[in-house]
């Protein structure tokens, strides 16, 4: 269930009192009550994709249990592999077989030979890459000996199937959320009031700033050949806005709802579009698919303690396979290839943060054309992520550099949505530059009153502004 659904506001006032009043010597039965409440509303989506969350978690849980090394020398390799094929089977099954199928069709046409399987038209359920993520990464950690099998059942239950970040994350590792499972919770009202202030703040970015500039961004993306060349590109950055809004505010009203039920998960977005830098950007952007990318497939494949060449195919691997994560397209493949030659450019010219380039003061001075040269080269990838094909991706690009005439900005729409479109972008951008410039100036300033005064005027905002009920949210479907 979307928590920018109006169903979900009614129900969660429920399920946050019922919680509390279970007293908190009881841990097992609050988890036992989180699962119950995890799961239905999961199956609100479609009541066949818990099989498919119960099936990961009873893999990877029992699993963990087999391949944990009793001696340090002694790992099971085959039966890891055998393990995480099994986990990964319905992420594969439901989300990569038709691309795969497809494309064997299609190369052995060309071939002359005709065969084809069965294509699947199955719905792929909700947050499979998230939660199937976040269960190997458990699995993973058990594995190489950092983490002991889990004991209890219905804990590891809840750790994958933890209603606030099921759909689109973050993703979580053992170590910093199994143990909150574990303990005892006292309500604490301050924690409280700061996770509906995450909420009320996620909901203005998907509501007032990513809905809100969607409505401009689906028509231009979507009938780009009646469009300018510069409103083709202003659509290209809008997206841009857009698909952090989006994100960003579902992570921050998952970790707001875990806050108000006593739980600390992490921060998924330090403002990336302030990155001067693609590795830097990767640093601040999505930041738990980072991790769990580096922990589980760049390390492992021997990360930057080797040979340049080595290296840099460790990064493109990398990043392919965060293409491939987000969706069984060619477009995205390209998108994680982008991502991926800019991050070894960089590092090939010392450019990265640890390159010694980057800190020569000369460099160091003109940050802020190093920040809009980021925010370009991001927003081109993006092109590839929104398009729905290859061919799609190349003629939006080839329109925006046409030259076609039309330079009025947002053309085709009415100066309401002009100025509501250019609000939000304001609103993010003071918001954004807030927190990355001024939060330590602005601390002193900071006051219970102002708190409250800032919350009431978002909150009006929200209402007055925002696209309310509008749909489901851009990584759900990852």
């Amino acid at each position: 269930m979307a928590f920018n659904s109006f169903n979900f506001w009614l129900i969660f006032p429920l399920v946050f009192i019922i919680f509390w009043l279970i007293p908190k010597r009881y841990v097992k039965a609050r988890n036992t009550y989180l699962i119950m409440v995890s799961y239905a509303l999961y199956m609100n989506w479609k009541p066949a994709f818990a099989l498919v969350l119960l099936y990961v978690t009873l893999v990877t849980f029992y699993g963990a249990r087999l391949v944990y090394p009793r001696t340090v020398t002694r790992r099971p390799l085959r039966l890891c592999v055998i393990i995480t094929l099994l986990a990964a089977g319905p992420l594969v099954l439901f989300k990569y077989y038709n691309f795969v199928n497809d494309n064997i069709t299609s190369l052995l046409s060309s071939a002359g030979l005709h065969f084809a399987l069965p294509g699947l038209n199955w719905a792929i359920p909700v947050g499979i890459s998230f939660f199937t993520f976040q269960a190997l990464g458990y699995f993973f950690d058990v594995y190489r000996g950092r983490e002991l099998p889990e004991k209890s059942l219905p804990d590891y239950m809840l750790f994958c199937s933890f209603f606030p970040q099921t759909a689109s994350g973050p993703i979580s590792t053992t170590a910093e959320l199994m143990p909150q499972l574990k303990r005892e919770v006292s309500f604490d009202y301050h924690q409280a009031i700061e996770g509906l202030r995450l909420v009320l703040w996620g909901l203005v970015l998907k509501c007032v700033v990513a809905d809100r500039l969607g409505l401009y961004v689906d028509t231009v993306m979507a009938h780009y050949e009646h469009f300018s060349s510069l409103n083709c590109f202003w659509a290209a950055i809008l997206y841009t806005l857009q698909i952090y809004g989006d994100f960003a505010g579902y992570s921050l009203m998952a970790v707001g709802i875990a806050k108000t039920l006593g739980f600390n998960l992490t921060d998924n977005f330090r403002r990336p579009y302030f990155a001067d830098s693609i590795t830097e950007f990767w640093r601040r952007w999505h930041i738990t698919l980072t991790r769990w990318l580096t922990t589980h497939v760049y390390i492992p494949l021997g990360g930057s303690r080797c040979s340049k060449t080595r290296q840099y195919a460790n990064v493109m691997t990398t990043f392919l396979v965060s293409g491939l994560w987000h969706g069984a397209n060619w477009t995205f493949i390209i998108w994680g290839s982008l991502h991926g030659c800019a991050q070894i450019a960089e590092k090939a010219l010392g450019l990265d943060p640890k390159g010694k380039l980057s800190a020569h003061p000369a460099i160091r001075k003109f940050r802020p054309v190093r920040i809009i040269i980021t925010f370009l080269i991001v927003t081109f990838a993006w092109i590839f992520f929104r398009m729905p094909t290859l061919a799609d991706a190349i003629a939006f690009i080839g329109r925006i550099f046409s030259g076609i005439p039309g330079g009025e900005f947002m053309e085709k729409a009415s100066n309401t949505d002009r100025l509501l479109t250019l609000f939000a972008i304001c609103l993010l951008f003071a918001a954004e530059a807030r927190r990355e410039y001024l939060s330590e100036r602005l601390s002193a300033l900071d006051s219970p009153k102002a708190r409250w005064i800032t919350c009431m005027s978002l909150f009006c905002i929200l209402l007055c502004m925002g696209v309310l009920d509008s749909g489901s949210f851009i990584y759900v479907n990852f």
